[in-house]
């Protein structure tokens, strides 16, 4: 199996040729079902025969989802976005039952065996509350996307926020997140989607419109209630359908922008690849509201690599010129914000300090340096961007000193470089910074480790970095800041991220949750993101 990583996401690639993508996707969205799941408890049954069992962080007493609980015959269950399990297994009612109890970032004391869980009297109608410390500075809140996100809770008969609690749209599984403020609504985009009735899905992107908080959404803290855009059938939609060729089409670079008429527009970045590897055409793509998804609008030659839209985006006010830049995870390319400019690849700009016309190859660029032996950044049409990639192998290669990198903040704890790869940066008012949260590199799960990094300027230096997602042997990549769901403001932030167990090393999957979004909320005056601030 090979890893591909594209600019915007990280994606499964085949395992033989376009032979492979059946495999892959099949891995990807029912191995969760078929490892470790436990017995369906019979959906008919009334609420009082079940015993409800909950989890609760005990430092804030909110529910926390995604917390495994097994008994010694290895049964094993997962708590639901409400933290509950609704337990009904014939044989094992109204006896002593031990559960050992495990959840990413969260723990439990252990006994003086070492042993970590809890004993639970399984009565039916009865409830066990069991607290588990907080570890990640960071409260995982609930699931996005998927089937059964408040199961057990429908199960036992407790109320829930969502409108779709089991199954919406017939989603079972859906790929790295991006999201955009259009015309008073928050539109969804996601990658490849797995279906409930077969294992190859959507490939062509899938959409959802909620409506934000301020406007009868719900409270970021409670959920998001998602409207698929769907076929005939019911199942998510393409959301690209307009090029009847092979391959798969994923977006990027969302923005809107006024077109000659004044009107506000959707654009994105769309990429056609053959077989989830090679890219076979890349251009950007205008939203049609009456038909309600993308149209192709405007061709790019593959070397036009960068100069186009990618990853998430901001505006920003630079000398009363307003700008989109684009993070991958740093916001190193940016183009004036003007439909002119945004289709036109001659008119982005990198932040660079490669030499004028310089190759991004470390061993072969030329860095621009002025007399004093100092790196000299700023905003080209000339060069390449400079990124965390290109500035660590740089530092490798004897090119650039840690101490001059933008790009490579430092852990807080351990002093070391953290090589960040996936992310979103946006402007906090509370902070009166910028704040970045990203996945790192090859940590201690490979892209499993999620940071928090501050900037006075949008191009860095990026200082320092505080850990505030950690996973075991799992995957939570290309998170993104939903700055529109900010609270406080700013001073409590809402993000999410991809959870799978590809790429991770982990044989098992998490059932349900697997290859779905896991939203997350980060309180910026806890005390342990101190060291992170940039004064």
């Amino acid at each position: 199996m090979r890893i591909h990583f594209f600019p915007s996401r990280v994606c499964l690639l085949t395992l033989c040729g376009e032979r492979g993508i059946p495999w892959a996707i099949a891995s990807l969205a029912l191995v969760a079902a078929a490892l470790g799941a436990a017995p369906q408890p019979n959906a008919a049954s009334p609420p009082e025969n079940y015993h409800q069992i909950q989890i609760v962080d005990s430092q804030t007493s909110r529910s926390v989802p995604l917390v495994e609980l097994e008994t010694v015959d290895r049964v094993r269950y997962v708590t639901d976005s409400a933290g509950r399990i609704a337990f009904q297994e014939p044989g094992l009612m109204n006896q002593t039952v031990f559960f050992s109890v495990r959840s990413h970032g969260y723990e439990l004391s252990s006994d003086g065996f070492g042993i970590v869980g809890a004993r639970v009297e399984t009565k039916p109608g009865g409830q066990t509350i069991l607290k588990i410390k907080r570890v990640n500075i960071a409260e995982r809140l609930y699931r996005t996307t998927g089937a059964g996100i408040y199961r057990d809770s429908v199960l036992l008969g407790e109320s829930v926020p969502v409108t779709e609690p089991l199954l919406n749209a017939q989603v079972v599984g859906q790929d790295s997140v991006q999201s955009v403020q259009y015309r008073g609504r928050i539109y969804w985009f996601w990658g490849d989607t797995a279906r409930l009735s077969y294992p190859l899905g959507n490939f062509r992107t899938s959409g959802a419109t909620s409506p934000l908080p301020a406007s009868r959404g719900l409270d970021a803290s409670s959920g998001i209630n998602l409207r698929y855009f769907t076929n005939s059938d019911g199942f998510s939609k393409g959301m690209c359908p307009f090029d009847p060729r092979d391959g798969v089409v994923w977006i990027d670079g969302l923005l809107t922008v006024a077109d000659d008429a004044g009107r506000e527009r959707l654009i994105t970045h769309f990429t056609r690849l053959k077989g989830l590897g090679s890219m076979l055409e890349h251009g950007l793509a205008i939203y049609n509201d009456d038909k309600e998804e993308f149209e192709r609008y405007a061709a790019l030659k593959k070397e036009e690599s960068w100069q186009c839209p990618q990853g998430p985006v901001f505006k920003h006010c630079e000398k009363e010129t307003d700008y989109y830049y684009f993070c991958t995870p740093f916001p190193n390319v940016r183009v004036r914000a003007n439909l002119k400019s945004i289709v036109n690849p001659r008119a982005y700009e990198a932040w660079t300090c490669l030499a004028e016309g310089s190759s991004t190859d470390p061993k072969t660029a030329r860095l621009l340096r002025d007399p004093n032996i100092r790196l000299i950044y700023r905003w080209t049409t000339n060069a390449p961007p400079s990124g965390p990639v290109e500035e660590q192998a740089f530092i490798k290669n004897g090119l650039m000193k840690i101490e001059e990198a933008h790009f490579v903040p430092i852990d807080t704890i351990s002093g070391k470089p953290i090589r960040m790869h996936g992310g979103s940066v946006r402007w906090n008012p509370w902070r009166q910074r910028w704040i970045l949260i990203a996945v790192q590199q090859g940590g201690t799960s490979f892209l499993g480790e999620v940071w928090y990094s501050e900037s006075k300027q949008p191009t860095g230096p990026w200082l320092k970095a505080s850990k505030i997602v950690t996973h075991d042997r799992y995957t939570l990549y290309n998170p993104i800041h939903h700055a529109f769901l900010d609270q406080d403001g700013g001073r409590v932030i809402y993000f999410e991220g991809t959870y799978t167990k590809e790429f991770s090393g982990n044989p098992e999957a998490t059932p349900r949750y697997d290859y779905n979004q896991i939203m997350y909320r980060l309180d910026l005056e806890d005390p342990r993101l101190v060291d992170a601030r940039q004064k």
